[in-house]
């Protein structure tokens, strides 16, 4: 099937444009390895890849996606760059997704690692994505700073462009299902109940409905 690009809103003529956005673009994509078996499952049909649609409200609809998408993030530094920023239409609703492939690579350091290798500004931020989180200031040291960021990522991409539904979800290709009890433990730091083929949802303090939801590639194995 040749891949329906139309909906990749930066000029996507095949998949090696999606390829020459990444930071690496030789060393990232390779087969096996997340940014590619994110970019052919996105693009393999004409609509959200259905273990994602499933973590949606039905009716869902892609709107447009853009592969390696940098949303601004309180504090100084580097935006949160996110693997890929989709705007759907679910359950009536408009909703900004923020998507993180995995296969085997982790979330990254955990907050104490990310804390301790760098200034003030470190807690600066963080106070900031908690804030946006609308969880405490303080979090355990054990659990992985990249969750905070790219989940503040679709909050703050959502309230921008004015949807209701901010979601992160987490696209794992893994077969082993690696890392998944890191994710369990940030949405269980935030309050809600995560675990694989599922979604959790917590209202925040303007009303946005955050969604944390993990969807496992057919392809990567059997959910158990």
């Amino acid at each position: 099937m040749t891949p329906d690009l139309r909906r990749y809103l930066v000029g996507l003529r095949d998949l090696s444009d999606w390829q020459a956005r990444l930071a690496d673009p030789a060393r990232h994509w390779r087969a096996g390895y997340s940014a590619r078996m994110l970019a052919e499952r996105w693009t393999s049909g004409a609509d959200l890849p259905p273990e994602v649609a499933a973590l949606m409200d039905p009716p869902t609809t892609l709107l447009y996606a853009i592969p390696e998408y940098g949303v601004p993030v309180p504090g100084r530094g580097a935006d949160s760059q996110c693997d890929l920023l989709a705007l759907v239409r679910s359950g009536g609703h408009i909703g900004v997704v923020a998507v993180e492939g995995k296969v085997d690579e982790p979330f990254g350091p955990t907050v104490g690692d990310w804390l301790a290798d760098g200034g003030a500004n470190r807690r600066d931020r963080l106070l900031g994505l908690c804030g946006l989180l609308d969880c405490g200031a303080d979090p355990p040291p054990d659990l992985r700073y990249q969750l905070f960021h790219r989940t503040a990522a679709a909050v703050v991409e959502a309230r921008r462009i004015g949807a209701s539904l901010a979601a992160a979800i987490v696209h794992s290709f893994s077969p082993t299902h690696r890392w998944l009890a890191d994710f369990e433990a940030f949405a269980a730091y935030l309050g809600q109940q995560a675990t694989r083929g599922t979604a959790t949802d917590r209202q925040l303090s303007d009303g946005l409905t955050l969604r944390l939801g993990w969807a496992s590639d057919p392809s990567a194995g059997k959910e158990t």
